[in-house]
């Protein structure tokens, strides 16, 4: 049974960081593309990022580029999602999700196994 499992979401104040994990139980990851997501209450679920199998490409949406970066470890069988310069507007569930992709890419589309959520506050 393929299960991911999110941790690493917190309490931080407005400019802190934190580190996202996404561990696979029952499946390696290395044939899987990754994609975070977050939901923030009364909104959309948005993607935030994704990393393909290869971990060689990468997608941020806008509102993040700079601040956050995805990478993975294939050994740890995890994928990790790095938060820096945290602001209030980035409070939200944080999910990942894995995807099969015939070319080595990433979207914010096409991820059939999800995990939990990580829960994410930035404030002071």
């Amino acid at each position: 049974q393929l299960q991911l499992v999110e941790s690493g979401g917190g309490l931080v104040q407005p400019g802190g960081s934190l580190r996202l994990s996404c561990a696979a139980s029952g499946f390696t990851l290395d044939h899987y593309s990754i994609g975070w997501f977050r939901q923030a209450p009364g909104k959309e679920r948005e993607g935030v990022s994704c990393i393909s199998r290869s971990g060689r490409n990468m997608n941020y949406v806008d509102s993040v580029k700079g601040r956050f970066t995805v990478s993975r470890d294939a050994a740890k069988n995890t994928v990790y999602l790095q938060m820096n310069s945290l602001k209030p507007e980035d409070t939200a569930v944080y999910y990942c999700a894995a995807g099969l992709f015939i070319l080595d890419v990433c979207g914010m589309k096409g991820y059939p196994h999800w995990g939990q959520g990580t829960q994410v506050t930035v404030s002071s």
